[in-house]
């Protein structure tokens, strides 16, 4: 997806993450006690292609910063962005989600995820040579996933992995490291 179709779906996703977000902003500022939790951090991981051809896994390195609105005692909901840097058959990617989920205990979060990732693709090692002229290197699709997130005491550091998928052809592991304000 390049040019006006990739800004298309850019922009409706924002859409999206605005319309679904900005209920449990406000159910979540009628609470008194409930605050919005504001994370950045680093993440790192291995994104598998799963085209079937030999080595078309890379390493990606990033940041991701998002916002979680409690919804009551146990649940949040929230939205996310990622960018990542890649090796291999992966030369950056980028995306944006939103996700819900339930606390468990006092320190950690279980959650899913749907949204857009967008991926720039290194063809010259996935196809082992120059592409063919016009040949596009970038495709973007729906990703859908589920993680767990930790903390420590009181530490606003909190410790994270997560499984994605873009589109059910493509898989990512990742682990990170958050701060949370």
């Amino acid at each position: 997806m390049k040019g006006k179709n990739m800004t298309k779906v850019a922009f409706s996703a924002l859409a999206a993450l605005t319309a679904i977000t900005l209920p449990a902003a406000a159910q979540a500022q009628s609470n008194s006690e409930a605050k919005p939790e504001v994370y950045i951090g680093a993440s790192a991981g291995i994104h598998d292609l799963g085209i079937g051809l030999p080595d078309d896994d890379g390493g990606i390195y990033g940041v991701i910063a998002g916002v979680d609105f409690p919804v009551g005692n146990t649940f949040f909901v929230g939205a996310e962005g990622n960018f990542h840097l890649g090796d291999g058959p992966i030369d950056s990617e980028y995306g944006a989600a939103v996700r819900a989920g339930v606390r468990v205990g006092d320190n950690a979060k279980l959650f899913v995820r749907g949204g857009y990732q967008e991926v720039d693709f290194d063809l010259v090692t996935i196809l082992g040579g120059n592409p063919p002229p016009g040949a596009d290197s970038t495709d973007g699709d729906y990703l859908v996933g589920a993680g767990v997130e930790f903390g420590l005491g009181d530490s606003p550091i909190r410790f994270r992995a997560g499984v994605d998928t873009i589109a059910f052809d493509s898989t990512r592991a990742t682990i990170g490291v958050l701060y949370a304000f």
